[in-house]
Formats: structure tokens, C-alpha cells, sequence
């Protein structure tokens, strides 16, 4: 079955596994965190008299050698502790006694007790009298109800005679819905583990299983391609402005699809449409493999061309940033570009001739330009440096370039220069400054929120020749623009998807603008 993989195996397992581990830390966290538990555990339990049955001889001065019945003498260190998440008050021991605890020390005699607790509990001490059940007789000590916060313990050094090392040591009571037990012996400061060992082993099977689900995943070379991969090749053209896009999809479409190749070669949109027509009159194999890309609707009477809405497009204003301004009106920028408006002084601006930086006449980001804002063509070209009037009667400087970057360049490096770029590449540039129009910000989310009335935007379209074959690499590249990994490439350049919730009423309404 080829759902029985080594990677699907792993994840199974790890979930399974993940799910088993939820259910047992939830069952402990309802049932043994929550009760009341007093633990105990030997830390000490060492020979002080010249009785060697256990083992290991000893040398004494003084009083352990002199004192009667000091020849089979034991120390005991006994850690008393609450190690439950709940605090244990006096009226939680349920014993009848006085005392809450006893502890039996199997064939020794008790000679001598003394009671230690950590320097911040020293209120624990006024717990330990005789009127409150605290003593001892032959091998049993009596312990009295001590009140004990959570992590909080008490230590007994007990003096003991009549017996060997390791003799059996026990503490019992009763503690109201809780439990006293042994744990785990340890050295005199340890404290117990923060994990049970359950716990531990469950943590570690996880992580060892996620790690090798994840080095699975990244070092595995034979995944399959996205559903809907072509070999082949495939030329895309058209639009300069919406050229980064289209390198970083074609970049990530051959990486994905094995086989495949895209030459992205942005001429212009109207060039591009041309292109495409030229390479489809010309094609005796029904749709040729040519993308073009357009700001904006294709001319009329190409209805071979088949449209497909790709995105919307913000283009922006820009200014050179010796030009203080922010925003223009509408009725303003007409006059610009008409040549009326001569030095920027007349605008409020500095003492600097106007210089107009435009596209060439195969531009989209032009025609939206003259389509959306001017409502006609530009006046004709005068310069051919952007620097010098090659028409002597011409009231300013107008240059034309071949693209976006040509622009953007020009304008940054002439003072009193004005032009026109897709918003995202703009707002990247050192040197100039988008500017507003008539108040309403290039803003991609200002107008996908509806907030912002800004006209320099447009749809952007791939077109074909006819409509490609359902398995050729077109129309699964389109695919994958449009409505696959594309569209994240999309929306991080600045642009809004036509497939996404709010695109689609976008790009219906902007198709139906004038």
C-alpha cells in the first residue's frame, strides 16, 4: 500500500503515541499530583560502634568509644517530606493518637533523636513537643502532626543500638485522601526528581520521534511533485512591473516540478501581447507555450487571446525626494502632465523645473497610467537624456525609458523629476517618494479593506493563445500561479491575489472601471 511508508509509519506512531501520553498526564494529573502525599526515604544509615557484621570497620574517640552500649550503635538520617501538590495541615492525619506518624526501625532500639529542617521552615520546630505526641520507645518514634507545604521537609537523626546496617525502616499513618510512601533514597540535599521516570521515557520516545520524522522529511529526495506538475518548456513575457513576481514563481514552479523550464523574458505589456499574437499566428500546434502578462486588458480585437485575472496591482507616483510634497490632486497631475505646470513653485514646491519621466508606449504601467488617472494619452516626447529639451518649443521635459528600474533610476538622480512605477519596487527605492492622490494612500490593504478610493491599480492578466491543453505546462503553470504556491509569491510582492475571498471582488470590479 503506498500509504505504508517509513514516513507514514513514524507519524502514526507518534501520534498514537502522543495521544496515549496526553491520556496517562492527564490521568495523573487528575489523581496523583492532587493528592495529599507525604513521602519519606533513608539518607543516611551508617554504623558508629566496633561491631563490623556489616561490613565496614570504623575508628572512634571519645564518647562513642567510652558510652555504654555504644559497641553496635547506628545513625539514621530519615527525610520526612510533602511531595504532592497540596499543602498537609494538622487535621489531615487521620490517626487516633496524638501524633500524626510513626516510624518503626525493625530490631534496633532508638537511643537519642534530633530534629533538622531547612533554615526558611523554622515555625516546623514549635511542632515537635511532647504534649503535641512527639517521643519514642525501644523501636518505634512517634512523630508529631507537622503542618507541610508542598516541597517543604523535615530530617530526623536518630541514634539507634541493637542492630545491623539495613535493617528494615518504615513510616506509617493515615493522611486524609492522600497516602504516606517510600521514595526513591538518595543523598542528603537531593531533592526528588521533577519528572517520574514514566514521564521521562514518555518525553523522550516523543522527541526521538519527531526528530527522525523531521530528518525524514528534510533529507528525502523522492517525494513526489504537486499534483498537476508538466515538463516542458514554456516562455513568459509582457508586463516589466509585474516581472519579479513572475521569476520568483518560475523559480519555485522548476523546483518543484522536475522537467520543467520557464524563460522569463518581460519586454512590456503591449510588446508582450504581441509577442504571444505573432507566436500563435504563427504556431501549427494549436496554443504555443507563451505566457504574456499584462497591466491591464488586453487591445481590442484580439479575441484569440484568452484572459486570465491574476492580480491587483498598485502603481504609485514618485518623486524626486528634493520634491517636499506629499500629495497631488487628481486635476493637478493632468496639468503636469499636459505641460501646464512648468516649476514646482506653482504647486507649493521648490524652485525646480518640472521633468517627466515616463514609459515608452508598449508600457502597461503607462497605459494604466493614462487609463485610470490622466483620462488620455501623455504629451509627446521631448528629451531623449531626461535632461535636456531636444524640442526647443516644448514647455517641459518629457523622456520615455524601457522600464521600471530605467525610471525609477532617472527619477532618483534628477532633481524636479516626476514618474511612475508598480507601488512595491517604488517603495523599495532610495531617492524618491510615492505620492498620495487626493488624500487616498498606494495602499494594497487600504483598498483591499475598502478604505482608500487610490485609481493608479489595475488587474493584472496572463493571457494565452486560445486556451492551452488541460496537461500542458501553461496551464498548469497558470494553475499554480493563480491558485497554488503562486499566490503567496504574489501577495509578499505587493500585490493582491484575484483568487483570494476579497480578489475576486476586486478584480471583477476593476475589470468593469473605466
Amino acid at each position: 500500500m503506498d500509504w505504508l511508508n517509513a514516513e507514514n509509519v513514524v507519524a502514526v506512531g507518534t501520534a498514537v503515541l502522543g495521544i496515549i501520553a496526553s491520556g496517562v498526564m492527564v490521568w495523573y494529573e487528575r489523581r496523583v499530583p492532587r493528592r495529599k502525599r507525604i513521602g519519606y526515604r533513608v539518607q543516611m544509615d551508617n554504623p558508629i560502634g566496633d561491631d563490623v557484621r556489616s561490613g565496614r570497620p570504623n575508628r572512634r574517640l571519645g564518647l562513642f568509644d567510652e558510652a555504654p552500649g555504644m559497641d553496635n550503635a547506628t545513625l539514621v538520617l530519615l527525610r520526612i517530606e510533602n511531595d504532592g501538590s497540596q499543602g498537609i495541615a494538622r487535621d489531615d492525619y487521620t490517626g487516633p493518637e496524638r501524633h500524626g506518624l510513626t516510624a518503626v526501625f525493625t530490631d534496633r532500639t532508638i537511643r537519642g533523636v534530633s530534629v533538622t529542617q531547612p533554615t526558611d521552615t523554622d515555625h516546623l520546630m514549635d511542632h515537635f513537643t511532647a504534649d503535641r505526641g512527639f517521643g519514642y520507645a525501644d523501636n518505634t518514634l512517634r512523630i508529631p502532626r507537622v503542618p507541610l507545604n508542598p516541597r517543604e521537609h523535615f530530617k530526623l537523626l536518630v541514634l539507634l543500638s541493637g542492630g545491623d546496617v539495613g535493617h528494615g525502616i518504615r513510616l506509617y499513618g493515615g493522611i486524609r485522601d492522600g497516602e504516606v510512601h517510600p521514595n526513591r533514597s538518595a543523598t542528603p540535599d537531593d531533592t526528588p526528581p521533577l519528572f517520574s521516570r514514566a514521564a521521562r521515557t514518555i518525553s523522550i520516545l516523543l522527541t526521538v520521534c519527531v526528530i527522525t520524522l523531521a530528518t525524514m522529511v528534510v533529507v528525502g529526495d523522492d517525494a513526489p511533485p504537486p499534483i498537476g506538475c508538466e515538463r516542458g518548456t514554456l516562455t513568459l513575457t509582457g508586463s516589466t512591473a509585474f516581472a519579479p513576481v513572475m521569476r520568483e514563481v518560475a523559480r519555485k514552479y522548476e523546483r518543484d516540478c522536475e522537467g520543467a523550464h520557464l524563460t522569463v523574458d518581460p519586454h512590456g505589456s503591449t510588446a508582450g501581447i504581441r509577442e504571444l499574437t505573432a507566436a500563435g499566428v504563427k504556431s501549427t500546434k494549436g496554443s504555443p507555450p507563451v505566457v504574456a502578462l499584462s497591466d491591464g486588458p488586453k487591445p481590442a480585437g484580439l479575441e484569440e487571446l484568452r484572459e486570465n485575472r491574476v492580480a491587483v496591482s498598485v502603481f504609485a507616483l514618485v518623486v524626486n525626494d528634493d520634491i517636499r510634497l506629499k500629495n497631488l490632486t487628481t486635476a493637478d497631475v493632468r496639468r503636469l502632465y499636459l505641460g501646464q505646470i512648468r516649476n514646482w513653485r506653482e504647486l507649493d514646491g521648490p524652485n525646480l523645473p518640472v521633468i517627466l519621466v515616463s514609459r515608452d508606449a508598449n508600457s502597461g504601467t503607462r497605459q494604466v497610467f493614462q487609463r485610470r488617472v490622466l483620462g488620455r494619452g501623455e504629451i509627446a516626447n521631448s528629451s531623449v537624456d531626461c535632461l535636456h529639451k531636444d524640442d526647443p518649443a516644448a514647455s517641459v521635459v518629457r523622456c520615455e525609458l524601457d522600464s521600471t528600474d530605467q525610471v525609477l533610476a532617472a527619477v532618483a538622480a534628477t532633481p524636479g523629476a516626476i514618474g511612475y512605477s508598480e507601488l512595491n519596487v517604488a517603495e523599495r527605492a532610495k531617492g524618491l517618494h510615492p505620492l498620495t492622490l487626493d488624500g487616498d494612500p498606494p495602499s494594497v490593504d487600504a483598498i483591499e479593506n475598502g478604505t482608500s478610493d487610490y485609481p493608479y491599480r489595475e488587474i493584472e492578466y496572463a493571457y494565452t493563445y486560445g486556451r492551452p491543453p488541460a496537461d500542458s505546462l501553461a496551464s498548469s503553470f497558470l494553475t499554480y500561479l493563480t491558485r497554488g504556491n503562486g499566490q503567496d509569491v504574489i501577495r509578499t510582492h505587493g500585490h493582491l491575489p484575484c483568487w483570494t475571498s476579497e480578489g475576486l471582488r476586486l478584480c471583477a470590479r476593476e475589470d468593469d472601471s473605466p
